[in-house]
């Protein structure tokens, strides 16, 4: 087995180059990063089993029909992730992440690959209190330039698989929660963590409190990587994938199990939806995969990470 990842160093591909050569014994694993966010501990201690080649460079500069040569198949992980900030680069994001994109499944449809894109959950601002994958094109309307991206690309791998056969299959990944060497700490749990562990207050904006949202426990996304993978599930359809979902009062009270006296600063700011909902993930479960993790686990692996680093 040959698998490349794209952004492999990131929060979700350095955790996920470790377990697919225990997933996948003896696979060799291709890493491709532009190094943007300057995260070269992602490649220290990599495991013994398996082999690993790493490749420097922007996926839209390079020669991936060369580089993809007998690869069975790529997980692109590769965009500018922080949804918040994107809105001050709009074009950015959308020149970086539909562009390389468009390399990459070009590139599958050239070399034969099988594509695993990764999309997100934030392309929903329904009105609805449940939303999941059937839901009707009013109810798709991404809050950030991020999230309009994302459809963007959801649209143009299906175009891809239905014109050029194209085999790929699109995730809607939740909010990851979970510790790894390439982990970042921009979204709302891991900084909640670090806050809490250097002894902070947590700064929760003042509408958030209560808005529910879906999140996806980082060995749950390595899990379904695996279970695509295994189970060949490339079949062009586009999947929510999350553990749970859950209100930041939620994520705070698990963090308080840890830290009984976290101090809770309600601040006023923009924040990209108003709207809170639910989004189901009952397709995906009924390709069998199921479900094992959680915030607890997620918060308690970040929350450990940090103190032993800190000898706290």
């Amino acid at each position: 087995m040959k698998i490349a990842i794209t952004g492999a160093l990131g929060h979700i591909g350095s955790y996920i180059i470790r377990d697919l050569v225990v997933q996948f014994p003896m696979s060799e694993i291709i890493m491709i990063d532009n190094m943007m966010t300057q995260r070269f501990p992602s490649l220290f201690n990599l495991p013994k089993i398996g082999s690993f080649k790493f490749f420097e460079g922007d996926v839209k500069n390079m020669d991936l029909n060369l580089l993809l040569k007998d690869v069975n198949v790529v997980v692109h992980l590769a965009a500018i992730t922080d949804a918040a900030g994107s809105f001050d680069k709009a074009e950015e994001v959308e020149n970086n992440n539909y562009m390389s994109t468009v390399k990459v499944a070009n590139a599958c449809v050239e070399t034969g690959a099988s594509l695993i894109a990764l999309s997100s959950t934030s392309v929903y601002g329904t009105q609805n209190d449940v939303v999941d994958e059937n839901c009707s094109e009013e109810e798709l309307q991404p809050q950030s330039p991020y999230a309009r991206t994302k459809l963007m690309e959801e649209e143009l791998i299906s175009k891809l698989c239905r014109e050029k056969n194209l085999k790929a299959v699109h995730c809607r990944f939740g909010t990851i929660v979970g510790a790894s060497p390439g982990m970042r700490f921009h979204t709302a749990v891991n900084k909640f963590c670090w806050q809490a562990v250097m002894g902070l207050p947590i700064t929760v904006w003042t509408t958030a409190y209560d808005q529910k949202r879906p999140y996806l426990d980082l060995v749950d996304a390595s899990r379904a990587i695996t279970h695509i993978i295994q189970n060949n599930l490339f079949d062009s359809e586009i999947y929510n994938v999350l553990t749970e979902n859950a209100t930041v009062r939620d994520v705070v009270n698990q963090i308080k199990e840890y830290f009984p006296k976290l101090e809770i600063e309600f601040v006023d700011n923009e924040i990209m939806n108003q709207l809170s909902y639910e989004v189901l993930c009952d397709k995906f479960k009924k390709s069998g995969f199921i479900f094992k993790g959680g915030l607890k686990p997620g918060v308690e692996g970040t929350i450990s990470l940090l103190q032993n680093s800190n000898n706290l």
